[in-house]
């Protein structure tokens, strides 16, 4: 007997070419961790095979309790942890490869992004894991990146042709020290992992970034990289940016120490990136968080973003996967 069953949610969407997004997999019989360990190791194909297709796979009803038991089925998946040099978000370690998601403060949104497309090694799947759903907000939606490339290209085929040829370049104010309360406030000595400036900056270089100092803080100006991403495995175009995340809302205000601009160095006009944040709106799936989710992310084909947490508590881990 099979071990996976899926189930449908209202939250679903279904396209015209058959996918479900996301698909969603519960149990058929009481399991154990070990159980479902041991499930995903002898149908891991068949799982890769619905997160090509599908782009995230939630994990629901399985006796996932504790980080511990996340990291445990992380581990059952096989993948080499991705690495965070250069990442920009701050992030605790909790067990093993399972972090803290993001320590922006929980009332903060953080925009529709793919995780580290500002450097060359991004990961290639993200997995989260609720251990203690939401009171009310804090929710993650998910929107199929392709989507988003195909109606933006039909609604700005100009500054979507300008992306495609130059890119994008990210830019961001960074002190020595961490500062948990933006979403890109990690220090330069924890992203690149040293107090020297000149090995921060040969790591920020393997990344396709320069570092200019201003002091004891940097400036750290990545790219220009692609803004757009072939995908070789779905034979589709991406909307593979963070764009949306320094340029949206109220003239930049996201984030004031973050910046983006085309990779020629022209500016990104704000009326269409408000377009941009439209279609993300209305394309995107929200499904509440449950305790003991597990959440399979390809991010590759899907972006994914954080609703302001109305009220406590909540807590979502996550991990990084090549």
């Amino acid at each position: 007997m099979a071990f996976f069953q899926e189930v449908e949610l209202p939250e679903q969407k279904t396209y015209s070419d058959g996918v479900v997004f996301p698909v969603v997999l519960s149990p058929t019989t009481d399991a154990n961790v070990t159980d479902l360990q041991e499930a995903i190791r002898a149908e891991k194909p068949w799982l890769e095979s619905l997160l090509q297709k599908s782009g995230v796979i939630l994990f629901r009803g399985f006796p996932v309790t504790t980080a511990s038991d996340f990291n445990d089925v992380i581990e059952a998946f096989g993948y080499p942890e991705a690495p965070y040099i250069g990442g920009r978000a701050s992030r605790t370690q909790v067990v093993g490869r399972v972090y803290t998601a993001n320590e922006t403060p929980p009332d903060k949104r953080i925009p529709f992004h793919h995780e580290m497309a500002y450097v060359p090694e991004f990961p290639s799947k993200i997995a989260f894991y609720c251990e203690e759903a939401p009171g009310s907000g804090g929710q993650t939606p998910i929107v199929l990146s392709h989507i988003v490339y195909e109606k933006m290209k039909e609604k700005h085929p100009e500054f979507v042709a300008k992306l495609e040829e130059h890119g994008v370049t990210y830019i961001i104010l960074t002190g020595d020290e961490d500062q948990p309360s933006s979403s890109t406030g990690r220090g330069w000595k924890t992203a690149y992992n040293t107090d020297d400036k000149k090995v921060a900056e040969e790591r920020a270089a393997k990344l396709g970034t320069r570092l200019e100092w201003i002091g004891n803080a940097a400036k750290v100006i990545a790219g220009p990289m692609p803004a757009i991403r072939f995908d070789k495995e779905t034979q589709r175009k991406t909307w593979f940016n963070n764009l949306t995340g320094p340029t949206s809302g109220a003239r930049k205000i996201h984030d004031k120490g973050a910046f983006a601009e085309l990779g020629n160095g022209e500016a990104v006009n704000d009326d269409v990136m408000d377009d941009c944040v439209k279609i993300l709106e209305e394309e995107c799936v929200i499904v509440p968080w449950k305790k003991g989710d597990v959440m399979m992310v390809n991010n590759l084909t899907v972006l994914h973003a954080r609703e302001p947490l109305l009220k406590p508590p909540r807590r979502v881990l996550a991990s990084l996967c090549k």
